[in-house]
């Protein structure tokens, strides 16, 4: 009866730092893909979505991931910034749910563009690793131009 009191009393020590572990991980994660979307990487893009990945954008267009990686390889918008900021998440088990701001800057053909969007990003560890499967953006107000 020991042995279980001290292995819950272990456990309990380690959790605080696994959660904080995972969240570092996503985090991380999360600038790999921006990272990838500002140097036109489709193969980094398509390592960090899942196999079913779903976006739903500020339109209310669906797009899958082979979709994402496809639109990214054309080169037919440019990002010259693709960053996220405030990330808050949130961690049930193997999934996660993380919200924040995400601030773009770049070219389609020749008009320039700026844009911030609120986003909601469900991400699940698989294999060890914590890739994103779904993510919905909404245009923040006011937050947009173009220089054309």
């Amino acid at each position: 009866m020991r042995t279980i009191g001290n292995l819950a009393v272990l456990l309990l020590f380690l959790s605080p730092a696994t959660r904080a572990d995972d969240v570092a991980d996503i985090l991380a994660a999360e600038r790999v893909l921006c990272a990838a979307f500002e140097a036109e990487d489709g193969a980094a893009l398509e390592r960090g979505l899942s196999a079913d990945f779903t976006l739903v954008d500020s339109r209310g267009t669906v797009t899958t991931r082979a979709d994402e990686v496809a639109a990214l390889r054309t080169g037919a918008v440019r990002y010259g910034v693709f960053r996220n900021e405030g990330t808050k998440i949130r961690l049930h088990g193997d999934t996660a749910i993380a919200t924040g701001v995400t601030h773009v800057e770049g070219a389609q053909g020749d008009t320039s563009f700026q844009a911030s969007f609120r986003f909601t990003d469900t991400w699940v560890r698989q294999d060890g690793r914590w890739l994103l499967a779904a993510s919905h953006a909404s245009r923040l107000p006011g937050a947009e131009s173009s220089d054309n």
